[in-house]
């Protein structure tokens, strides 16, 4: 009798406490699709935009060292300007396929005529060449020019701004809201520019503004 008793004592221990209601078992296997589908965005978007900025970073490295690397061949006699922009462009386009590169130079007869307009007597002082006055046609243009630098590489002694804009597609079509660019288009477009400022080597006599008198438009 006491062996029955202390069968059926271990028996009731082994039972599972009730207070009278039947406990509802718990499914939390839909959880984690849920919990996936709110960090999954936030993740992927993450990624595209490293890999966009790792992009731009590595081609604006790219960009500077060849813009560097060109303007300093240019300066010399030997100087192949076509070349150097050929070498620029193969350097842009191993990074960013199908990008576009523009290049341009603008010499000036000195450093302290960068940004200089050309001379004038501005008679009526409202920073116009106009109204018949006279100015000097120092790039020897043939009309004023705000700017007085020439268009291409110069000559000897010539100091020349060199400068590559670079278009090209992203690698996703992602808003850019990191670029420091005055152009841009917010959906796919990236664009990047470098400049290098050199002096060309004194190989020959640099040749002297011009100081033809001409007059402003009436």
């Amino acid at each position: 009798m006491t062996v029955r008793r202390r069968l059926v004592a271990l028996v009731r221990s082994l039972r599972p406490a009730t207070t009278g209601a039947v406990p509802r078992p718990r499914h939390d296997e839909g959880s984690t699709i849920i919990e996936f589908a709110i960090v999954a965005p936030v993740f992927i978007t993450l990624l595209m935009v490293t890999f966009d900025i790792g992009q731009m970073a590595f081609a604006n490295a790219m960009l500077r060292g060849a813009v560097q690397d060109a303007a300093r061949g240019s300066a010399l006699e030997t100087g192949d300007t076509t070349a150097a922009d050929e070498k620029v462009r193969t350097a842009i386009t191993s990074v960013l396929p199908g990008s576009t590169v523009i290049t341009s130079r603008v010499n000036y007869f000195d450093f302290d005529d960068i940004g200089r307009a050309e001379i004038w007597e501005d008679g009526n002082s409202n920073g116009e060449c106009d109204n018949g006055e006279s100015y000097t046609d120092e790039n020897r243009s043939g009309s004023f020019e705000k700017d007085v630098g020439r268009s291409g590489n110069g000559g000897a002694g010539d100091v020349v701004i060199y400068e590559v804009d670079v278009s090209y597609t992203s690698l996703f079509k992602i808003p850019d809201f990191w670029s420091q660019q005055s152009v841009r288009d917010t959906w796919g477009t990236r664009h990047l520019s470098a400049k290098a400022v050199r002096k060309n080597q004194p190989f020959a006599k640099q040749l002297e503004l011009g100081s033809e008198s001409r007059k402003c438009p009436a």
